[in-house]
């Protein structure tokens, strides 16, 4: 059953010829319905809480992390790690939107707001969980939104060593059909961590002309 198309967002964001160069910060305000979500991930932007605002920032990298899926690095130990889990979709999708906002964590800025936003998006099947398992426990996950060709990831836990990235390796390989070398996994900003599993940075205007292409693509089986 493919995605339900919510109705247009009453906002419009600026162009990209209006963004500024070296800010990352591109627009402030508007709201989390659905519709506003998928207009800002098909412009190349994406929603983030910022200090001092009760309204959403909306962010363009000037430097985009990106993940290729033929770049992805599996070390010998991570790739005995995938062994020890189970990997599942959509399963568990609220626990994983839980475990990625869990307030103990470094730098936690899911509140209420943005998880009511982002399961109703699930609900409507725009957004999507990777779930690694073990013995039958959430052992860690991630969660992004599939717009054709896109994986916008927007966070990823653990509970278990791994088990993250033991998520990472299972979204690689269910993006990787025919169309593989044109699917684009947007990870937004990239990390010493995400670096040392693959992940590169783009320029926004690449990103932006990768983007308009893998917008076009069908969505992967494990999507469908």
């Amino acid at each position: 059953m493919p995605p339900v198309e919510p109705p247009p967002p009453p906002w419009s964001f600026p162009p990209p010829e209006r963004w500024p160069d070296e800010d990352d910060l591109v627009a402030v305000g508007a709201d989390l319905a659905p519709g506003t979500l998928l207009a800002a991930y098909r412009s190349g932007l994406f929603p983030m809480p910022f200090e001092g605002a009760d309204v959403p920032g909306w962010w363009s990298p000037a430097e985009r992390g990106v993940l290729p899926l033929d770049g992805l690095r599996v070390s010998r130990s991570l790739r005995a790690s995938t062994k020890r889990f189970e990997i599942r979709v959509d399963t568990a999708f609220p626990d994983v939107l839980d475990g990625c906002a869990d307030p103990q964590r470094t730098g936690a800025w899911i509140d209420g707001d943005v998880r009511a936003a982002y399961l109703r998006l699930h609900e409507l099947g725009w957004v999507h969980s990777v779930e690694a398992w073990r013995d039958e426990r959430l052992a860690g996950g991630l969660y992004g939104v599939a717009i054709g060709g896109l994986f916008a990831g927007e966070s990823m836990f653990h509970r278990q060593r791994d088990a993250s990235k033991v998520a990472l390796v299972g979204l690689v390989d269910l993006l990787s059909d025919e169309h593989a070398g044109e699917r684009l996994i947007d990870v937004q900003w990239s990390t010493d961590h995400l670096a040392s599993l693959g992940v590169t940075e783009v320029s926004r205007p690449a990103y932006l002309a990768l983007l308009r292409h893998t917008l076009t693509l069908p969505l992967p089986a494990a999507w469908r």
